[in-house]
């Protein structure tokens, strides 16, 4: 199953006075009574005030947190440990559980010396790296089940074709499969990639075009099966299931990805299939 499965998060850094308390306070205001949040410390101090402060401008009460000692933190209630130390060395917590490492300086360690506005925007800045930082961990908690990728497909424009073709060989290992005056196309087996480089002639480029991402799943079954749980995810479908004879024969399936790109998830007709093709060569739908 892809993606992150947790119901306990715990934070670690040294004093677990600024960066694990804001994380804290954080996580508790962006996952509520679905996740358990803690925060630890191998010396823990106090909550530092700059990040009450701070935290009080995002709408997040720090004031009833407190400091912890890693030993205090019963390991049966974590399931993910995120370290938050950059150049120190982090407390271990005995839990058999994944760990992430998102390494950030202590916005208390500037100089002692700084004015208020100084320091406060160091922890500022703390809490909204974090916050951007909890958003994709929320976002890959409980991702639903996808479809099987066989191989990926990616391409680039180029503004000198026969150099990056030249390239392109060095650096994947294989020669091109095939070539036009506006593309090279690559095949690694053991990247399971196919690569495509489009010469940058000002031409547009549209979504039937070589031009995009997309994933090979093996079958036209595979691909119905991509449809059926893109749209239980609620996935934007640019094009619902289809077999498709002009060009590269496939059976297809066009989404767009959260910031508009088009992704193909195919798999490419066997010979019974190809051999069934209508004499109009139109598109025929899957679902």
């Amino acid at each position: 199953m892809p993606g992150l499965r947790f119901d306990g998060i715990l934070f670690l850094c040294v004093a677990n006075s600024a960066r694990s308390q804001i994380a804290e306070g954080l996580a508790r205001a962006r996952f509520g009574d679905a996740v358990r949040v803690q925060s630890a410390g191998s010396s823990p101090t106090r909550v530092h005030p700059d990040a009450i402060a701070v935290m009080r401008e995002a709408g997040v009460d720090l004031s009833t947190q407190t400091s912890k000692s890693v030993a205090a933190i019963d390991p049966a209630g974590v399931d993910l440990v995120i370290t938050l130390c950059a150049e120190e060395v982090c407390p271990l917590a005995l839990v058999d559980a994944p760990r992430l490492r998102w390494p950030l300086a202590d916005p208390a360690g500037g100089d002692e010396e700084d004015d208020e506005e100084s320091r406060l925007r160091r922890f500022r800045a703390t809490r909204d790296q974090l916050r951007a930082r909890l958003e994709v961990l929320a976002a890959l908690r409980d991702v639903p089940a996808g479809p099987d990728p066989r191989e990926f497909h990616a391409s680039i424009r180029v503004p000198d074709l026969a150099a990056a073709a030249r390239f392109y060989t060095w650096l994947l290992g294989v020669a091109p499969k095939e070539w036009t005056h506006r593309y090279v196309t690559f095949v690694s087996p053991a990247l399971r990639t196919n690569f495509v480089v489009l010469v940058d002639d000002g031409m547009e480029l549209h979504h039937d075009t070589l031009y995009h991402l997309g994933i090979d799943v093996g079958s036209k079954e595979a691909v119905v099966a991509a449809h059926r749980r893109a749209a239980a995810a609620g996935w934007s479908i640019h094009k619902p299931a289809r077999t498709t004879w002009r060009g590269t024969p496939l059976h297809e399936l066009w989404l767009r990805d959260p910031g508009g790109n088009l992704i193909e998830i195919y798999a490419r007709l066997s010979d019974a299939e190809l051999a069934a093709m209508p004499a109009d060569m139109e598109p025929v739908s899957l679902v």
